[in-house]
């Protein structure tokens, strides 16, 4: 990846009153895309309330690409069940740390204006 700005570490904790979509069930998943990277999760097998506890890590090459987290029940006959799936952009976050890198290093009541940001204060 010749563009590549960083790694983007995710950790995915647990699955809360997940649906049934087998008979009493789900055998849930989770998988997180960001442009054509897919990364995922193990399948946690007859469980409403999965753990994962996993770290899944992309590569960030565009931050304006969404990511997008889906969560699935694995029908072992046929075809996956879709749960439920959430999206989120990255570049507040960055945002966010570039700003702070700003002021690293400063004494503490140091104010510091940049017209080109709007101004902020400590």
């Amino acid at each position: 990846m010749e563009n590549m700005l960083g790694l983007l570490r995710l950790h995915v904790i647990r699955g809360v009153n997940l649906a049934i979509r087998d008979s009493k069930s789900s055998d849930p998943y989770v998988i997180v895309r960001m442009g054509q990277q897919k990364v995922r999760t193990r399948v946690v097998k007859k469980n409403l309330n999965p753990e994962w506890n996993e770290d899944l890590t992309l590569s960030i090459s565009d931050p304006v690409l969404p990511i997008k987290i889906m969560v699935y029940d694995r029908d072992w006959f046929s075809r996956d069940d879709k749960m439920g799936d959430a999206f989120f952009h990255i570049d507040p976050f960055l945002e966010a740390i570039r700003i702070q890198n700003q002021f690293r290093g400063l004494p503490e009541g140091t104010i510091k204006s940049n017209p080109n940001l709007n101004c902020i204060f400590y």
